[in-house]
């Protein structure tokens, strides 16, 4: 099959393709099709020539937008299997950056967070659940939806003691703090975010330190929900005040307590789910956005 993409800049032919081709071979891979090119002219062999061609015209608009990359591939793909090839897309727009939706599982998740006042997100590492939850608390704040952000994480070992690192409590914690930290920069950029910081506009702390408050018109997520006791998950909950939202993050097959069977999260799934205004979201390995690898990591963990 032959046929010529519609290119408004040779930047985006660049963008399209990837460095040395990267993003044509993966496309090529996935769907199990020969593609060549000589500029916009593409020639596509193969049974699924029809849906690497879908692939390029809906990689041509979000070229426009943003650097592809391979999860952008892999989502235009898992686009294909809805009902007329359709892609239905929810945007998270903040300050710094656009965030696309396409995945449906992530789609219903973020839908989730509107319509709920609590939304629980479980499933393996690499499905956004943290990276949504924080761009949609940062957009809510920036909309005047919320007055500040709280993020909690639980400051739990996996092999290693809090005791034996450097530092006060504040720099103890800090590192199992860190990839939430990451999201914020990403949104808001790293002077503002600090900024925020000492306004207390936003908050990151440890778990421990919610005991004995009420959070009102507050976006709060806990992450790593799975390495909360039983006690500390009711704890948490019950911090919920007027006008706020919670969502609650985990993977419950990466329980670090000395007692898995103890994890405030799986108990949480089998006691609130029918509840209204509690929602609860499950992830798999196909909704896993990071590196291909970790796919077939996911999945492979997940059979064994």
């Amino acid at each position: 099959m032959k046929f010529t993409l519609n290119i408004k800049r040779s930047e985006q032919l660049v963008n399209i393709c990837g460095s040395l081709d990267k993003n044509l071979e993966n496309l090529a891979t996935n769907l199990d099709v020969d593609i060549s090119n000589k500029g916009a002219d593409f020639n596509i062999k193969g049974d699924n020539a029809d849906k690497a061609v879908s692939v390029l015209q809906e990689l041509l608009i979000l070229s426009e937008k943003k650097t592809i990359d391979f999860s952008d591939i892999d989502l235009s793909i898992k686009s294909l299997s809805r009902p007329n090839g359709e892609a239905k897309s929810v945007t998270i727009k903040t300050s710094k950056k656009h965030i696309h939706i396409r995945s449906d599982n992530q789609q219903k998740y973020v839908n989730s967070i509107i319509e709920n006042d609590a939304v629980f997100a479980i499933g393996p590492a690499g499905t956004g659940k943290t990276y949504l939850a924080v761009a949609r608390a940062v957009e809510a704040l920036e909309n005047s939806n919320v007055k500040r952000i709280v993020l909690v994480r639980p400051a739990v070992e996996a092999g290693e003691k809090l005791g034996f690192l450097p530092g006060d409590l504040s720099e103890k914690v800090d590192p199992y703090l860190r990839p939430i930290y990451d999201a914020l920069y990403e949104f808001i950029g790293f002077e503002r975010v600090n900024k925020l910081i000492e306004k207390h506009v936003i908050e990151v702390a440890p778990l421990a330190f919610m005991r004995g408050r009420t959070l009102n018109e507050s976006y709060i997520i806990l992450d790593e929900a799975q390495n909360t006791t039983i006690p500390q998950m009711k704890m948490f909950l019950t911090r919920m005040g007027f006008g706020s939202k919670m969502v609650i993050t985990g993977d419950v097959t990466q329980i670090d307590l000395l007692n898995p069977s103890q994890s405030g999260l799986t108990d949480a799934i089998k006691i609130l789910q029918n509840i209204d205004q509690i929602a609860f979201c499950h992830f798999g390995a196909h909704d896993v956005v990071r590196h291909q690898l970790v796919k077939k990591i996911v999945g492979a963990y997940d059979q064994n």
